[in-house]
């Protein structure tokens, strides 16, 4: 599937509009050509009802294949001010806000989440495209075959040429089969009384690819269409799996018949009850709010008879809305892909996306010492009085000696581990000693991936076309490195790497190396 949405080199994606077009018109016209210059191929030219209803077909399908290229996935546009005002918001953490002030819960506007990429809030449903480049409103996935975004804007357009491209390939299919239904019938027959083996070899060809074409299209169809009556995105499908498979990790899997986990309501064996993911609680998905009201939302009108017009419109991603009126005063601003109705099953609004565990790993105690350190600096800095170039002169030598002793340590340390390195069980032949079966697979490392969690079918974020170095939500999280003869200064930053995608080796390595720094210091 992810071949189908996303998964395409850069390339290769230059070429897809080109490919599918050349594909549309020799699936069109070709077996139209061969039915009306083959008298022999039975049961001969089209019916002016067989030609009037495929070639209409394939204008709807033409026009819905436009449209779904060239309308905009849409775009956020934000005051200036509010910007930064924003940016200020999502820096701080809301947890210590609410224990200062008292208040939970988020004011309309109040976007929590950020694109780095962007530089910019994100609503609540949007996710950054690395083709488009921008954040896009509601964003299901990135289609090479359209070189678009199938977005809040594009989804109506997109299912419309599916179920065109459906139809136009079941009517093909249905007179290439009439065709070999006669040959079969006439098989006793004298070959120089049929068709000739050029024209049967054109026939075969015809329906091989359009059987093809209709099992693959087909299959994004039928996913399409339970995405749009769940009102679920295929990125959010896969958030759902993620978390639940988060979830999977707190519960040990039940001995009963019924092999439930969730029906145990346990945590599982061993492990840090602190962790992450021991610490999550269920998040229900919030935007499925009954099935009629999802595909009426998805196709923006609560008319059946426009949902499949080819000529009809989508939703339209509303301008700014949160300062333009103030409620009481005037009409309610249009909140079209800024809020989405939610089904209430939570003990609040906007708690999706769950946050990822393995991501925001300790991001709260690295924010909260940053500022310490900050302060730190800033105090000290008032104290002395010391001139900038005299701080950066400093600076340099603090960070040449750090890099230093870092490096002995590294050495060593890295010594030691190469002459015991056997001495070490890799996890999964652990874990299959300890409960006697195969681990359960839950993440793999991936290359250049942000998130190194995959779903059942293999598929990670990127293969939607998602930009994961901006789905990372909070600020950068940093690791204030001290000097021991200064304690109260900051030294060198450096970026927390998550665990996820670190070796065992590496991980053993660093945990003797911040031992090591703690008795140096």
């Amino acid at each position: 599937m992810a071949f189908l949405v996303g998964s395409v080199e850069p390339t290769l994606q230059r070429l897809a509009v080109p490919a599918v077009c050349t594909l549309v018109a020799f699936l069109s016209y070709t077996p139209q050509w061969l039915f009306a210059h083959a008298p022999d191929l039975a049961p001969g030219p089209l019916t002016s009802t067989e030609s009037y209803t495929f070639n209409g077909l394939l204008l709807c399908l033409t026009y819905t294949y436009y449209k779904a290229i060239t309308v905009d996935p849409g775009r956020y546009v934000f005051p200036p001010s509010y910007k930064k005002k924003q940016k200020k918001a999502v820096d701080s953490d809301p947890e210590e806000e609410a224990e200062e002030t008292g208040e939970v819960g988020e004011g309309r506007g109040q976007l929590r989440l950020w694109c780095k990429k962007c530089a910019a809030p994100k609503p609540p449903r949007a996710h950054h495209c690395r083709t488009c480049r921008r954040c896009i409103p509601k964003m299901d996935h990135h289609c090479p075959w359209t070189s678009n975004c199938v977005s809040l804007q594009t989804f109506p357009h997109f299912l419309r040429f599916l179920v065109f491209t459906n139809l136009s390939l079941w009517t093909l299919l249905n007179f290439l089969f009439q065709r070999f239904l006669a040959l079969w019938d006439s098989r006793h027959l004298p070959s120089y009384l049929g068709p000739t083996v050029t024209q049967l070899v054109l026939l075969t060809i015809l329906t091989f690819v359009a059987s093809m074409t209709s099992l693959a299209l087909g299959i994004l169809l039928a996913t399409t269409v339970k995405g749009w009556v769940f009102n679920t995105t295929m990125i959010e499908s896969w958030e759902i799996e993620r978390h639940e498979s988060t979830l999977e990790r707190r519960y040990e899997t039940s001995s009963s018949d019924s092999g439930s986990w969730w029906a145990s309501g346990e945590r599982a064996p061993g492990g840090d009850r602190d962790a992450p993911h021991l610490s999550m609680e269920p998040v229900e998905f919030p935007y499925d709010i009954g099935i009629f009201a999802n595909m009426a939302a998805a196709m923006g009108t609560r008319n059946p008879l426009m949902w499949f017009f080819p000529l009809a419109g989508s939703p339209a991603v509303a301008p700014y809305p949160y300062q333009i009126t103030q409620p009481g005063t005037a009409a309610e601003p249009r909140l079209t892909g800024w809020e989405y109705e939610e089904n209430e099953l939570n003990e609040r609004s906007g708690l999706w996306p769950p946050a990822d565990p393995e991501k925001t790993r300790n991001a709260k105690v690295w924010r909260r010492r940053k500022r310490e350190a900050d302060l730190a600096l800033e105090r000290a800095r008032h104290d002395r009085g010391a001139d900038p170039a005299h701080e950066r002169d400093a600076f340099r030598r603090r960070q040449e000696q750090d890099l230093q002793r870092w490096r002995a340590s590294r050495s060593r340390i890295l010594g030691e581990l190469e002459d015991s390195y056997e001495d070490y069980d890799f996890v999964d032949e652990a874990y299959d000693r300890a409960s006697g079966g195969p681990r359960p697979r839950a993440a793999a490392p991936l290359d250049g991936a942000k998130s190194a969690w995959v779903n059942a079918d293999g598929e990670h974020l990127g293969d939607y076309g998602v930009d994961e170095d901006a789905e990372y939500d909070g600020p950068a999280v940093q690791r204030p490195l001290r000097d021991a003869r200064q304690q109260g200064e900051v030294v060198i930053l450096r970026n927390v790497e998550e665990d996820e995608d670190v070796p065992l080796a590496e991980l053993i390595r660093r945990r003797k190396v911040h031992a090591k720094d703690d008795e140096d210091t």
